[in-house]
């Protein structure tokens, strides 16, 4: 498989496009990465009040089981304590919610953000780079055969702009039909150089 044309334009031309194509996803990437750090931010709110209801909750539940010890009003006086003490886990909760819910959405929001760039680079330019890699390596395999130059001129033929194959030869197919070597020989170079290959 042939990875680079070999003729120097073409090949920086590919290599050129890799490597912004390399940057272009690392961009994508860290950009998805600094969103998610950026809105994972938001979830520091509900960990104080996770932290403060939990703490609150603890303390009250402290107080509440020393105040029950008093003789004859202990049981009386717990149940404020109690109340205050469910009430501060239900703000914990809260906050242990909130945080669930800015994590999820900062991992949609990174998610999303990939897709576009990674979903153009899987589906433009990758097919594209390995349909061009599978057709050079073809061709390459053809130039140094002289059946493969006549399938290589064939494909010129039926591929190459009119005016390219007429500069060759105005009769251009009657040569080919005809078997003509230096015919064939620059219709099988014009495909190759289309792809950014050196002739035979």
């Amino acid at each position: 498989m042939k990875i680079y044309a070999d003729r120097a334009p073409v090949a920086i031309r590919q290599l050129v496009t890799d490597l912004l194509v390399a940057a272009w996803v690392y961009a994508a990437i860290w950009t998805a990465l600094w969103l998610h750090e950026l809105v994972g931010k938001l979830a520091v709110p509900g960990q104080k009040l996770e932290g403060a209801g939990s703490g609150l909750a603890d303390n009250l539940g402290t107080v509440g089981g020393k105040v029950g010890r008093v003789p004859v009003v202990g049981d009386d006086l717990t149940s404020p304590f109690e109340r205050a003490a469910t009430a501060a886990r239900s703000m914990a909760e809260a906050g242990h919610d909130q945080q669930a819910l800015v994590h999820e959405l900062a991992l949609a929001l990174a998610i999303g953000s990939l897709i576009v760039p990674i979903g153009l680079v899987l589906f433009v330019w990758l097919p594209l780079r390995v349909r061009w890699m599978r057709r050079a390596g073809a061709a390459v395999g053809l130039r140094a055969d002289p059946a493969g130059q006549d399938l290589l001129a064939l494909r010129a033929l039926t591929h190459q702009p009119l005016r390219r194959l007429h500069r060759i030869d105005p009769e251009v197919v009657t040569a080919w039909r005809n078997g003509d070597e230096d015919t064939v020989r620059e219709l099988a170079a014009l495909e190759l150089r289309g792809l950014g290959l050196r002739g035979s």
